[in-house]
């Protein structure tokens, strides 16, 4: 599927005892074997402490962490993972701060640390040598020349990875962005930095930005508690980071060792890197690339640590506000371009008491008081037809009172049973065309109405229907501006119950919260005996949350029906078994490709998130082209 477990790992050590330490990553190694660990990254010189200062000098030191080394090298044998470990090397007359890289009882390369602090409590530069003024190309090490030096590429049949160490990142050009370029798709950073108050969030946020900078995936092991506190704390931080986002983080101050296991997915940075155009490779460097061909696991462990967010469109945590506010901020502002350029006087919107012509009311309003026009000048127009149930009908006038709009009333049972008439068709008949003349019959009323009232029709249909073609061509399909063209529906449901809880007062956020309460529905069918929605959007074409998983990451991504199948089985398999999710799954995939033609004749409308269904902007697709599977 694309995905590469990867752990980082936080012995418990002792400083300048590596028989002590090296019996910790022994076993560390032991726990990442059996959670299917494919590369495991081990913190800075882990094998005799970061802080022993001048007792690097000694020669004794520099013998043990060579032999405990040589003892976790052979220890790798057989195992089917590759290991970086950080200790000190001497190499002629200069000590170097490596990171060795071993798999199967050998290692095949070390590669020194470049940048080396030596401010504050740091200073390496007493006892190391940076990596960049290393003039062998080749180390002998246990009876064997292995590659040295800064310059290295370690290449697997299925990614590529680079590595870097600590400061190297705190460099004004760090390494890895080098290393992504010439094509590492996972960096590892062997660190130990110590602990002070707001470091860590700042940390974290250049380990993120790295990641995201140079679409990448990023490990990071850095010493714990076992150092000395002569001067400075290390509070053993681990992270596991992709394109900007945070995969799994470890827990600071352990005073036991820790290992934390992730997959990376390798696919999406590709995928990325392939989308920035100024994301450009060059081979033409002096790189070396190693080829490792690591031993893979007889039973591989299938399920997967990291998550997915199952609402990918619509964010958590302190962020998601802002988040929220930003959307109606980039719905207000386009409409109020759109606005004040066609020099309208008024603003056209069929209200239904629905999600979706909710938030198209909510913007029209919010772009009226920014552009200090007023709220009359938004006509709200509520139809009721064969379908129309109470509750939206009651939400659709009482939301339009409190917002203090125009509102207009313009039933459509009559004309729609004059056209069934004009037409030879059976009223009893509740087909396509029952549906379809509906919607048609509501368009052409709010475009005259648009043209009476000197006007312009907002579209309300959101990207989640655009997606799966669940519009009524020049019906509700069309429009003169569509606020929510690039809003999908869990998105929509979000951002409505922001503006309730944010925007609005007490009696207009509750008739928003009843709206957001009532069933998605286009209100087409007859009501029940009871007058209640009869007609589920979700009964016919599928879960919207399902179906916003689907469409991130096929038009994000690009990924393969396979993969996107298995990473919502891992994900809603609380909710959906696998049979319901690949039936929706297909569903999705036949209207995603046969409904394309009503997008590419799609009003103007604004993009909001990653994702944009607009033929000028993010998706130019055929309308008749095949299904990709």
């Amino acid at each position: 599927m694309g995905f590469v477990r990867v752990g980082a790992a936080v012995p418990r050590m002792k400083v300048a005892d590596t028989k002590f330490n090296k019996e910790e990553i022994k076993q560390l190694i032991d726990d990442a074997v059996m959670e299917g660990v494919e590369v495991l990254c081990f913190p800075e010189l882990c094998i005799t402490g970061y802080t022993c200062a001048d007792l690097f000098f000694l020669q004794q030191l520099q013998q043990n962490a060579l032999d405990a080394l040589q003892d976790i090298c052979h220890y790798t044998s057989g195992k089917p993972l590759i290991v970086i470990v950080g200790a000190p090397l001497k190499v002629d007359n200069n000590l170097y701060n490596c990171a060795f890289v071993m798999t199967d009882g050998e290692v095949h390369g070390v590669v020194p640390k470049i940048n080396l602090p030596n401010t504050g409590e740091f200073y390496e530069k007493r006892w190391f040598t940076p990596g960049r003024n290393v003039t062998l190309h080749t180390i002998d090490i246990f009876s064997g020349d292995v590659p040295f030096g800064p310059d290295l590429l370690f290449m697997t049949p299925r990614y590529t990875f680079g590595i870097e160490l600590c400061e190297d990142l705190w460099a004004p050009l760090p390494p890895s962005t080098q290393l992504a370029i010439q094509g590492a798709e996972v960096i590892f950073n062997l660190s130990s930095s110590n602990c002070i108050t707001c470091k860590n969030e700042f940390r974290r946020q250049m380990i993120l930005q790295q990641s995201a900078r140079v679409h990448c995936g990023y490990v990071y092991s850095s010493s714990g508690v076992g150092e000395s506190t002569t001067d400075v704390v290390f509070s053993g931080s681990t992270y596991v980071a992709e394109n900007g986002d945070l995969i799994a983080q470890g827990e600071r101050f352990r005073r036991t060792s820790q290992l934390i296991v992730s997959e990376l997915d390798i696919e999406r940075i590709r995928t990325d890197r392939q989308r920035n155009t100024n994301f450009t490779s060059d081979h033409q460097g002096q790189y070396r690339k190693i080829y490792l061909n690591p031993l893979t696991y007889d039973d591989p462990t299938e399920a997967l640590h990291r998550q997915f967010a199952p609402n990918p469109f619509v964010p958590e945590g302190p962020s998601a506000e802002e988040f929220f506010s930003d959307v109606l901020s980039i719905q207000t502002n386009g409409l109020a371009k759109r606005w004040e350029h066609t020099h309208a006087k008024t603003m056209v919107i069929g209200i239904s008491g629905g999600l979706d012509s909710t938030l198209a009311l909510i913007v029209a309003c919010l772009t009226a008081d920014m552009l200090g026009y007023e709220r009359r000048q938004v006509i709200g127009v509520t139809m009721p037809g064969f379908g129309t149930s109470d509750r939206t009908y009651q939400n659709a006038l009482e939301l339009m009172q409190k917002l203090g709009v125009t509102m207009l009333e313009i039933p459509i049972r009559d004309a729609v049973i004059q056209h069934f008439q004009d037409i030879d068709h059976d009223i009893n008949i509740h087909d396509i065309t029952y549906e379809n003349s509906q919607a048609r019959e509501r368009t052409q009323i709010l475009m005259d109405l648009a043209n009476k009232y000197s006007g312009m029709v907002v579209g309300t249909g959101d990207l989640s229907e655009l997606a799966l073609g669940w519009a009524t061509y020049n019906g509700d399909q069309m429009s003169m501006y569509g606020v929510n063209a690039g809003v999908p529906k869990t998105l929509v449901r979000a951002v409505v119950n922001y503006a309730a809880e944010n925007v609005f007062s007490y009696d207009v956020k509750m008739i928003l919260r009843d709206v957001i309460d009532t069933p998605v529905s286009p209100e087409l069918l007859p009501t029940d005996a009871e007058g209640n929605i009869a007609q589920k959007t979700e009964d016919k074409v599928g879960p919207y949350e399902l179906h916003d998983f689907f469409i991130f990451y096929t038009m994000r991504y690009g990924f393969t029906r396979r993969k996107i199948q298995y990473m919502a089985e891992c994900t809603f398999r609380d909710r959906y078994d696998a049979e319901t999710i690949a039936h929706w799954l297909d569903v999705f995939l036949h209207r995603f490709y046969q409904q394309q033609y009503k997008r590419s004749c799609m009003p103007d409308g604004p993009k909001v998130t990653f994702v944009s269904l607009s033929p000028r902007g993010d998706w130019r697709m055929p309308s008749d082209a095949c299904i990709v599977e």
